[in-house]
């Protein structure tokens, strides 16, 4: 009875380490990214469109994609933090 048991819960251990757990900690470091966003910073969106920040708001981020042409975005929508001077470079 115990080993029938025990294959279910070590089944179940196992995809906490492998899955559930990574996904918290990745989850964990794109809010403390999106909290220490601030006006200047580089980013790209999820879809792939590369700004710098211009204003940031409780849901929208203003991202300047180009001279004059800004968009608004869900802060969620970010993706990661470019380096200082990408956009320039590129």
């Amino acid at each position: 009875m115990l080993s029938t048991l025990l294959f279910p819960i070590v089944l179940i251990v196992i995809m906490y380490f492998l899955m559930i757990r990574p996904q918290m900690k990745r989850q964990k470091e794109h809010k403390a990214m999106l909290d220490k966003l601030a006006k200047g910073d580089e980013v790209i969106t999820n879809g792939g469109i590369a700004g710098s920040v211009v204003a940031i708001g409780e849901v929208f981020v203003t991202i300047e994609v180009a001279s004059g042409v800004e968009l608004r975005v869900q802060r969620g929508a970010i993706a990661s933090v470019l380096p200082k001077g990408t956009l320039k470079s590129a």
